[in-house]
């Protein structure tokens, strides 16, 4: 597992912009064609996302209606202080939070704890602070994979204890990697959706990409 960020290529500034002010004139007047073309863009990612916070998929796709049918009556009132695509997101978390409270299958994301004082790596990786020549120095590096055939880097196998691994994650690391590494969203665009902040976003990436690499070095060197 990479430690580095999904990179994507950045559009022309102007473009995006353009492109949802259109969208949102459009949505406004009652246009099915951009009702249409913005479930081709979101359908998808929406149903991918409620999962995270509900116990089926059939809950989920109920929570991305949900989510919808509120976009249609709220858009007069979206006054565009964030990027369209944030606030549709928005509203599909503060859905799936209360279906899934309801459901009694979780709590809302920013009430999540339990992971504060988490070690994003095993103590026993590095020297304690009484050693005599390398205190709080690493004492057994992660595993270097340069030399794993790709074959078995991108095995069957390999992909599905990655799989396993993110399922087995906590709620908030879980949906931050899904979202950033899985999905592609910007750190901008996760704090958006998520209502967390850029240092809080981070430390959740950190730990799950961390935690991620372990169970891979470990299934890779068994």
């Amino acid at each position: 597992m990479s430690a580095s960020p999904v990179m994507m290529t950045a559009p022309d500034a102007a473009g995006p912009l353009l492109d949802e002010a259109r969208l949102v004139a459009a949505l406004r007047n009652g246009q099915e064609s951009a009702f249409s073309e913005l479930i081709d863009r979101y359908q998808s990612s929406m149903l991918s996302l409620a999962q995270r916070y509900v116990r089926s998929r059939t809950i989920a796709q109920e929570v991305v209606q949900e989510t919808w049918l509120s976009v249609l009556k709220g858009i007069d009132r979206f006054e565009q202080r964030s990027s369209l695509k944030t606030w549709l997101f928005r509203i599909l978390v503060n859905q799936a939070k209360s279906r899934g409270i309801r459901e009694r299958r979780n709590v809302p994301f920013s009430a999540l704890d339990g992971e504060g004082s988490e070690p994003a790596v095993e103590s026993e990786r590095f020297f304690d602070r009484h050693h005599e020549r390398w205190p709080g120095h690493w004492a057994a590096y992660p595993s270097s994979w340069s030399d794993i055939p790709e074959q078995r880097l991108l095995s069957r196998e390999t992909l599905e204890c990655l799989k396993d691994s993110i399922r087995a994650l906590p709620e908030r690391q879980r949906i931050v990697v899904t979202m950033r590494d899985v999905e592609g969203w910007s750190p901008e665009e996760v704090c958006g959706a998520l209502e967390i902040t850029d240092a809080n976003q981070r430390i959740l990436l950190h730990r799950a990409r961390s935690k991620l690499r372990r169970e891979l070095e470990r299934h890779l060197e068994a």
